[in-house]
């Protein structure tokens, strides 16, 4: 039996009010509001992703994309994706930013021996203030909001945007630090690794793919015993659809993957403007780097929490999870380091105490496979149950 525990994911929209009556403080009859799905309304418009769907009293008060319907205080909450993460057997999803009221509700809804969906911790917006001001103020509003983490994004597209200045991350930094909140870094870049770390960051989420990690940085991060997320096949994503991937043929792949989104993937015009896309390119010669940093930072002793950062439709969440734990094997790691950076090492990553490992007194969140993982990474797939709480996972 495996224990997974998954880290990163992003696709948790904000909510902003959309309509009078899914705004109001209480409810006067039970809400229900379906968040995350893909949602066909049946009127002939193109299906709208990562929609939001709340009903009240048997009739729908608000249809729409996520970030245009706010979900009442007090509804209750059904978030498709965790349902995904559990059946693929992702048992905890830490969430580096984009989630709002919600999902903090989610959070404080799952210490209970009755859970049969994923666990799900939140960082609420990701900072990307242009001052050190708008910083503070947004620390403190997520701070406010009941978020597990803070996160930063310190990344520069390629050269197609401007990067978060320094004086602002560490403002961040600071303001996150006096509010009691660790800081998450996206970075791209080994020299802004380095900075951040400096600067005073908890965990660095994503690789470093422009160069080869150094003594510097390895000193750098065990000094603080910081942990680092590579995030591996979101460097894939962006460049594996210029042609039919294989896993499309998977039938573990198959079985949850949204049919519109793979038809929409597999679109030869698609297909064409990927083969010829620069950014795809770039990313796909960073996986290299990103898989050769991942090998060195691992030998070197730095602490690995597996991530994906799963969540648009073309990064199929539960189902990557499992082609990461292949891509850090590829990259030279055992599968028991893979899994181990999965489970145990990653709940420490995030502090989580009582998830991670299989040990008296824990949650009963584990896995039940039909061959073993430690011959060949990819029986990970080979799932005969999930079980979260002690409570085996339905079915789809």
């Amino acid at each position: 039996m495996t224990q997974r525990l998954q880290g990163w994911r992003v696709a948790l929209g904000l909510m902003s009010c959309w309509a009078v009556a899914a705004c109001a403080q209480q409810p006067a009859a039970p809400v229900t509001a379906f968040v995350g799905a893909r949602l066909i309304d049946g009127t002939g418009r193109p299906p709208v992703e990562d929609a939001t769907l709340v009903v009240q009293e048997g009739r729908i008060v608000a249809a729409g994309r996520r970030s245009d319907v706010q979900v009442p205080r007090g509804a209750t909450v059904v978030l498709a994706q965790l349902g995904l993460y559990a059946r693929y057997g992702v048992t905890t999803v830490m969430s580096l930013g984009g989630d709002g009221e919600p999902s903090v509700r989610l959070r404080d809804a799952q210490d209970t021996s009755s859970l049969d969906r994923a666990r799900l911790y939140v960082a609420g917006s990701v900072v990307t203030a242009e001052s050190a001001e708008a910083g503070r103020k947004m620390v403190d509003e997520n701070v406010a909001l009941g978020v597990d983490i803070i996160k930063i994004r310190v990344d520069d597209d390629l050269g197609a945007s401007r990067k978060m200045a320094p004086q602002v991350y560490r403002a961040v930094i600071d303001q996150a630090h006096q509010k009691g909140k660790r800081v998450a870094a996206h970075i791209f870049y080994l020299a802004d690794a380095k900075d951040l770390l400096r600067s005073g960051a908890d965990l660095i989420a994503h690789s470093v793919r422009d160069d080869h990690v150094d003594t510097d940085l390895f000193t750098l991060l065990k000094q603080r015993n910081v942990c680092y997320v590579p995030t591996l096949m979101r460097e894939v994503s962006t460049f594996v659809y210029a042609s039919r991937p294989a896993f499309f043929e998977d039938p573990f792949f198959q079985r949850e993957a949204d049919t519109g989104v793979v038809r929409a993937l597999a679109d030869p015009r698609r297909q064409a403007r990927v083969r010829t896309d620069r950014a795809a390119r770039a990313y796909q010669r960073a996986l290299a780097t990103a898989k050769r940093n991942l090998k060195a930072l691992f030998d070197a002793g730095v602490r690995i929490a597996m991530g994906t950062d799963t969540g648009p439709p073309a990064r199929f969440q539960g189902y990557f999870e499992h082609l990461e734990l292949e891509q850090m094997v590829d990259a030279g790691l055992t599968p028991m380091q893979a899994l181990f950076a999965a489970t145990g090492d990653a709940a420490a990553c995030l502090r989580l105490p009582d998830v991670g490992t299989l040990e008296r007194g824990k949650w009963a969140d584990f896995v039940v496979l039909q061959a073993d993982p430690l011959a060949d990474i990819r029986n990970t797939r080979r799932m005969e149950s999930v079980w979260i709480a002690g409570n085996r996972v339905p079915g789809r």
